[in-house]
């Protein structure tokens, strides 16, 4: 069974940003997509930059290394399907973020 576990607040992510929150030691980005929170692994497969800090426009964040872009919502790999990060299960409980992991 998968644990729920609070990463943040939901004031803490802003509209059209991300943030990274280590969850049971893994690194996870959470972006906020015109107010709907959606959570992927933080490690870009090409070269393990960290997503959480890259650029969102959209539902599409790219990695602030080479560039590589990532669905937010679903975790597939624009430059290159077969390569994907896996994507999380958000919840809003009151004003906290959780992340099925």
């Amino acid at each position: 069974m998968a644990d729920v576990i609070r990463v943040a607040g939901v004031e803490d992510v802003m509209p059209g940003k991300g943030i990274v929150a280590e969850v049971n030691g893994k690194s996870i980005a959470v972006f906020n997509v015109e107010g709907m929170l959606y959570a992927i692994d933080n490690t870009c497969v090409h070269r393990g930059g960290p997503l959480g800090e890259g650029d969102l426009d959209g539902e599409v964040v790219s990695c602030p290394w080479h560039g590589w872009e990532y669905n937010v919502k679903t975790g597939a790999c624009v430059n290159n399907p077969s390569a994907c990060v896996v994507s999380y299960p958000v919840q809003i409980d009151g004003s906290d973020v959780k992340v099925e992991v």
